[in-house]
């Protein structure tokens, strides 16, 4: 099926959107519309949106035969030289779709990093984005080096393109090799600075959401900072963390990080492990929900599954329902309050609930807090229980 758009802005960069939709179709809109959403963040419009029903896609170019001569003319009558494919493809797919498209293509993952590369402010930001962007190079470098493969053993093709794909890979792994030097050298200052931060006593919180939650806007207005903030997906890309008081006087440290989107690569999310530690590190999560949004829910799952990934779905969360301002009917959110005492409604931008969040944070931090020091007390029990039995032998 084709779906045509609005015509673009002179100027803007036109692309031709594909994507399949699986047998259960579960969630297909809302990644389509996501994906548009990623084309205008990424400086780019949506000429045309094109779909094939497949219950696998094609191992060679994705969609059939017949789809990707329809996909050619329409970047043709759309006048668009960029095709951009909902999912990750293969190296072999990406080739074949080059050829036979006459266009460049990019999937999924391209178009994220592309994004993270415009976003990308600090030293660290832009390590990571080049990590990503090389690790992800590197097993399809092959594919531009496979007219020499084919053709191995005429006369001028028997070395020289093996011999320039060698030495480009091994340039590519050894500037990986660099950059996750130089990525453990920044996890290692992390270290220093938050020992330095646990030796003063503060606790901290961290704010995850889904991309354009308001995780900076509710930052900027719990702490009076001016953090970037912006309605564009990942607006913020490098971890920022601003001191907070709590209802009660204590200070917390609370830490903006990257948002979160659906079906978030796999390789990003290991690639951006050293900004997601302040994550992992964070004695309390805010996950920061857009209660405005149709597809909150499933938002949240999301969130929960990058989370998951991450290995800390287990740990203390306040979930914030943000944007009520944009909501006309707080009615269901009221339900979900009153069935979750960790959970609250606010407007970040109005300044509505800002306090009783805070009381929230506080109420679970201790709760958190009184555990941790249980559980403690109850692991030295344990090793004297064992020492005293050795003693006993």
């Amino acid at each position: 099926m084709t779906r045509n758009l609005v015509p673009t802005e002179k100027g803007e960069e036109r692309a031709i959107l594909v994507a399949v939709e699986r047998k259960s179709g579960e969630g297909f809109d809302q990644d389509l519309e996501e994906l548009q959403e990623l084309v205008r963040t990424a400086g780019g419009t949506a000429a045309a949106i094109i779909t094939q029903k497949r219950d696998n896609p094609s191992p060679s170019t994705y969609l059939g035969t017949g789809k990707v001569a329809e996909v050619k003319e329409a970047a043709i009558a759309h006048q668009s030289d960029l095709v951009i494919f909902d999912d990750e493809l293969t190296p072999v797919q990406q080739r074949n779709l080059e050829e036979q498209l006459e266009r460049r293509v990019l999937d999924r993952t391209q178009l994220i990093l592309d994004i993270f590369a415009q976003r990308a402010r600090t030293r660290e930001g832009k390590l990571q984005v080049e990590l990503a962007q090389l690790t992800y190079l590197l097993p399809r470098i092959s594919a531009q080096y496979t007219r020499f493969e084919r053709q191995a053993g005429g006369i001028g093709l028997r070395g020289p393109g093996e011999t320039k794909l060698e030495a480009d890979r091994r340039r590519i792994r050894t500037r990986i090799s660099d950059l996750n030097k130089q990525i453990d050298d920044v996890r290692k200052q992390r270290r220093v600075q938050r020992a330095n931060r646990e030796r003063e006593g503060f606790p901290t919180a961290a704010l995850v959401g889904y991309t354009s939650a308001g995780k900076s806007t509710l930052l900027n207005a719990l702490a009076g900072s001016d953090v970037y903030a912006d309605p564009k997906l990942f607006a913020t890309l490098d971890p920022t963390t601003r001191r907070v008081a709590l209802p009660g006087g204590r200070p917390i440290l609370i830490s903006d990080t990257v948002g979160f989107i659906r079906r978030l690569p796999h390789g990003l999310v290991a690639a951006f492990r050293a900004t997601l530690e302040e994550t992992v590190e964070a004695d309390v999560l805010l996950h920061v929900v857009d209660a405005s949004s149709p597809e909150m829910e499933e938002q949240m799952e999301a969130v929960i599954d990058v989370l998951t990934d991450l290995h800390i779905q287990d740990k203390p969360i306040v979930t914030v329902l943000n944007k009520i301002d944009l909501v006309p009917d707080t009615s269901q959110l009221r339900e979900m309050v009153a069935r979750s005492p960790d959970t609250v409604y606010i407007s970040a931008l109005e300044g509505d609930g800002l306090r009783q969040l805070m009381l929230t944070v506080e109420r679970v931090l201790a709760h958190a807090e009184r555990r941790k020091r249980q559980d403690a007390a109850e692991a030295r029990e344990r090793e004297l229980e064992q020492r005293r039995a050795l003693r006993t032998l």
